[in-house]
């Protein structure tokens, strides 16, 4: 008796597993040869199933970056988190960690991120889980930072996206050392927060 076909003993994915691969292989298409050749197509055939099931998962191609760009803003505050949890409570401490999180994790992800961002300019779906992401990003900066400071207003911390996002690109463009780039923005950081409490010294004086 000959023995089951190999793709027959394989364990079939649950629809999150699925769901995650299909993440994955669409994250190595878009390194491999950018967006623009980017199609739910190619995605299928790369991960080997077919095509009404990747349309099944993501609805179309800008659901599929939709999901991409969630899970980096997914990562870059768990990387946070975890870098919190370790910091000394003084504000050169935590605006360093702050920094080299936002720093790191914009490096990790690559030119794909800015890809996909690209591919999603102009849409109504980008600016919304843009500016979702940055509501969550920016609160967990505020709740760090103002135990120690005091009150910041929004628009320092929306420079500190700003900032950010300039210094990644240059890091990652090799335009500057990604210690460079921590290290600026964390100056930034501590400025906008020094200037808040002198702000707020002086109000009340």
């Amino acid at each position: 008796m000959s023995d089951l076909p190999v793709a027959a003993t394989r364990r079939r994915l649950s629809k999150q597993e699925r769901h995650t691969q299909l993440l994955d292989v669409a994250r190595e298409l878009i390194r491999d040869a950018g967006t623009d050749e980017f199609t739910l197509g190619r995605l299928a055939e790369r991960a080997g199933v077919t095509k009404p099931l990747v349309y099944d998962h993501f609805g179309d191609r800008a659901g599929v970056l939709a999901e991409l760009y969630r899970e980096f803003e997914a990562r870059q505050r768990e990387m946070l988190v975890l870098a919190l949890d370790d910091a000394e409570l003084e504000l050169p401490a935590v605006a360093s960690v702050v920094a080299g999180a936002y720093i790191d994790c914009c490096i990790a992800e690559g030119r794909e991120l800015a890809d996909v961002v690209a591919a999603l300019a102009g849409s109504s779906t980008l600016s919304r889980l843009r500016q979702e992401a940055e509501d969550a990003y920016l609160a967990m900066c505020r709740e760090a930072l103002e135990p120690l400071t005091g009150p910041i207003d929004a628009a320092g911390l929306h420079a500190v996206i700003g900032a950010g996002d300039a210094l990644a690109r240059s890091a990652l463009a090799d335009r500057i050392s990604a210690e460079r780039a921590r290290s600026a923005l964390a100056r930034v950081i501590i400025s906008i927060a020094t200037d808040e409490r002198r702000d707020t010294t002086q109000a009340t004086s």
